[in-house]
């Protein structure tokens, strides 16, 4: 009979063995299944992270772009409207004309030696009007007294002078004019020549 428990005990063994190890594998089966869903699963949301990430890159690229547009755009309009306060401040010097060739028709009763300083009284206004208007840009009047500076002065004769030394200027026959620091139009001036 020992013989026989002993064979029971083996085969229970051997089956209790079959079954741990059938256990092992379906778990073993289960426990794959499952890291292979969660891989999946995170190859999903990372998938999904770079789709994120991609539309967060295009939109900032749009973005970026339509600023770029945007800023070119203004840059040409301000180059294309840099003259426009110039050219409001020019509107009065303009008016002052107009009002003095509107005076001049209104007032032919009047005598000539009248209408004359009015005119030459029109005219200085609007002289004034010119260089308020260029005071405010910065638009200065190059000085001609003193010694010739050929960056601002052009010397366009020379003359015989006692009251001058050699090299300095006699005479200005037009005015120069600067723009801040830049010459818009040179001094043309007589100089001393010995």
């Amino acid at each position: 009979m020992s013989t026989e428990k002993e064979k029971l005990n083996e085969e229970i063994i051997e089956n209790d063995e079959v079954a741990v190890e059938e256990k092992v594998e379906e778990t073993a089966e289960e426990n794959s299944e499952v890291k292979e869903l969660s891989s999946e699963e995170k190859i999903v949301q990372l998938e999904e992270k770079l789709k994120e990430a991609e539309d967060k890159y295009f939109r900032v690229h749009a973005d970026f772009e339509n600023i770029k547009k945007r800023l070119e755009k203004e840059k040409y309009q301000a180059i294309d409207y840099a003259s426009e306060k110039f050219a409001k401040d020019l509107l009065t010097p303009i008016d002052t004309l107009e009002m003095a060739l509107a005076a001049e028709e209104a007032s032919i009763d009047l005598p000539a030696e009248d209408l004359l300083s009015k005119l030459k009284e029109g005219v200085e206004l609007t002289i004034k009007n010119f260089y308020t208007a260029f005071e405010k840009h910065d638009i200065t009047v190059v000085e001609t007294d003193g010694d010739f500076d050929p960056n601002f002065h052009d010397a366009v004769m020379q003359v015989d002078s006692p009251d001058h030394e050699d090299g300095q200027i006699v005479q200005r026959l037009q005015k120069g004019y600067k723009f801040k620091d830049r010459l818009l139009r040179a001094a043309m001036v007589s100089i001393c020549k010995k």
